[in-house]
């Protein structure tokens, strides 16, 4: 694909843009649950396609997870779509309405922001998710995924295509960039006249690649750099089954925690603990944590700044909550921290004082997603402080439009 055929694409996704903006809610409802209802008849089909990018696939590790798609996740996938389909309306919602004293009648209204594009690495399901939070909040899909599931993007967004056509909309309200190479990245990036609004979904050389490049407004969907914090009032046996389920239930994801951090009064009858909770994932412990820990590996500064997006885990031993906090702040990426505690003046102050985009009292870090806080799936999760902070769903694909109603009125 050349730049010009990547324009001449740009050029019919703006168009595109305009005619979902207007379409009615009855109409984008509808284009979800036709795909959510494809999604199930064509599963087989689908998995197959994904398998073939599977097999060209030579990488280890969780790229190749994230990579894979099963009956379990196409299922969730087409879930996913009916909940966000069955949602309200996010479109022209009036807020903020008064009359000022000159008689102006002055609203903000809630508009679709335009053209989505999402630059994305290796994540089929993203590919549903963000085309159903664009189609459902009245925006266009410009998508720019990885060669690695290029086969598997192909066909799903063939789905969304025909579901756009069948309900009278143009099938460009939906589309994917043909060419994966770096250079078609970085001039889609750069697309201004088209994009009104850029997120990345990837790791960090993507997000370098975004801020060196991009011309176009971005959400950073930043590093998780996420962290469990042990506190000395924490139920231990909960703090335990949380700290397992926070690592383990998908480590190669953004909202595994990276990082355990115990505070020292209970870290002699927690961390021998923890060994036998989760035999499966290396610890990497300082100094204070190894006294109870002998079979872990010597903590270095970068494997507290590490995602490590495997299982594998930094482990430090603290003094205090202030020193838990501290920690975090030199080294936390602002997406989700969790303390465990019983004192509520503790958790109170870590709600407080931690700056992420996401806190959590005892619970699992693993939470932190769109689909598990009720907006049915994210276009990514935004480790920013401006426009959207957290999990972004259909609401914060939209901004408002001051609207001011006068009968004549001069200034």
């Amino acid at each position: 694909m050349t730049t010009h055929d990547l324009v001449t694409q740009g050029v019919a996704v703006k168009r595109a843009a305009g005619e979902l903006a207007q379409s009615s809610n009855e109409t984008r409802q509808a284009v979800l649950n036709h795909v959510a209802e494809r999604l199930s008849e064509v599963e087989r089909e689908l998995l197959e396609i994904n398998e073939v990018d599977l097999d060209a696939y030579h990488e280890s590790g969780p790229g190749r997870d994230r990579l894979r798609l099963t009956p379990e996740r196409v299922a969730s996938m087409a879930s996913a779509l009916r909940a966000i389909a069955s949602g309200p309306d996010p479109l022209f919602e009036v807020e903020d309405q008064r009359t000022l004293a000159n008689g102006l009648r002055v609203e903000r209204l809630r508009v679709p922001l335009g053209v989505i594009g999402v630059v994305y690495e290796n994540r089929p399901n993203v590919t549903t998710d963000v085309a159903g939070l664009c189609v459902r909040s009245g925006n266009a899909a410009f998508l720019r995924g990885s060669a690695s599931a290029q086969r598997t993007n192909e066909f799903l967004v063939g789905l969304w295509r025909d579901a756009l056509e069948k309900e009278g909309l143009s099938s460009d309200g939906v589309a994917l960039v043909q060419d994966s190479s770096h250079e078609s990245a970085v001039a889609f990036m750069q697309m201004s006249d088209v994009l009104d609004c850029l997120i990345p979904r990837g790791g960090p050389n993507l997000i370098a690649a975004m801020r060196e490049n991009a011309r176009v407004p971005y959400v950073l969907d930043g590093d998780g750099n996420c962290h469990v914090y042990v506190d000395e009032s924490a139920q231990l046996d909960q703090a335990l089954e949380i700290v397992r389920n926070a690592k383990t239930s998908r480590p190669g994801v953004c909202n595994a925690a990276e990082t355990l951090l115990v505070h020292e009064r209970v870290a002699a009858s927690f961390l021998p603990a923890l060994v036998a909770a989760m035999p499966e994932v290396e610890l990497r412990a300082d100094e204070r944590a190894r006294e109870y820990l002998p079979g872990a590996t010597p903590a270095t500064e970068d494997d507290f700044a590490r995602e490590f997006l495997d299982l594998i885990m930094a482990v430090k031993v603290v003094s205090s909550l202030d020193d838990a906090i501290a920690h975090v702040a030199q080294y936390g990426t602002g997406h989700s921290e969790a303390i465990l505690t019983e004192d509520s003046a503790n958790a109170d102050a870590w709600v407080r004082r931690v700056d992420a985009a996401a806190v959590l009292v005892n619970a699992s870090t693993r939470f932190i997603d769109g689909g598990e806080l009720g907006l049915g799936a994210e276009v990514g999760i935004s480790t920013q402080k401006l426009h959207a902070r957290g999990p972004m769903g259909v609401r914060e694909l939209t901004c408002l439009k001051w609207v001011v109603r006068g009968e004549g009125q001069i200034r």
